[in-house]
């Protein structure tokens, strides 16, 4: 039925997209000592900082990932496009939060991508929150100089968040974000 609403070739997408700020400030873990012994961990309280724009499908495990200096209407339109050309001749409903940056009017959304509003003040209703925290867990507790420390990692020449996020398997990505609402819609959809 989808091929006579989308055309031949075509393919029905589900994404799930949010923005992630990482930075120098130092986060936090939990530290293990000997009982009674006080915890010795290096911080950074540098504010400088990156957004990474990204987005999950929940059903393959796929993931697109963009960094920008800063997060505001024209980035994301910027994303929008890049995100566009990744899905080619398939057609994606978008899950977004609602951001400022996401509903302004200025904004030309792609004829490939259909977005849905998830309600507002629910983080926890967007699988890519615990993308996030998934990415952010490899580098918690390392203490960073500067921007491109964080990006190329200490005495390291590849960029630092592409080797972590080329690590990540989409059998990983599914495991994070595949929430059982979203399949069983999903799979009901599908069934029609």
């Amino acid at each position: 039925m989808l091929q006579k609403i989308f055309g031949q070739g075509k393919r029905l997408r589900y994404l799930c997209q949010d923005e992630s700020r990482l930075g120098l400030k130092t986060e936090l873990r939990r530290v293990v000592t000997n009982r009674g012994i006080q915890p010795v961990v290096r911080v950074a309280w540098k504010r400088k900082s990156f957004w990474l724009y990204g987005v999950v499908e929940p059903l393959s495990g796929w993931h697109f990932c963009l960094e920008y200096p800063k997060l505001s209407g024209q980035r994301f339109q910027e994303f929008l496009n890049a995100l566009s050309s990744q899905l080619a001749d398939d057609i994606a409903i978008l899950q977004i939060d609602q951001a400022a940056a996401h509903l302004t009017s200025a904004l030309k959304w792609p004829e490939n991508i259909i977005p849905l509003c998830q309600p507002a003040h629910c983080p926890q209703l967007n699988p890519i929150e615990r993308f996030w925290h998934f990415l952010k867990s490899h580098i918690k507790g390392q203490v960073f100089n500067t921007l491109d420390e964080l990006r190329v990692g200490a005495a390291r020449r590849r960029h630092r968040l592409h080797e972590i996020l080329s690590q990540i398997t989409p059998e990983r990505v599914m495991s994070l974000t595949s929430y059982d609402f979203i399949l069983e819609a999903l799979f009901y959809a599908a069934s029609m």
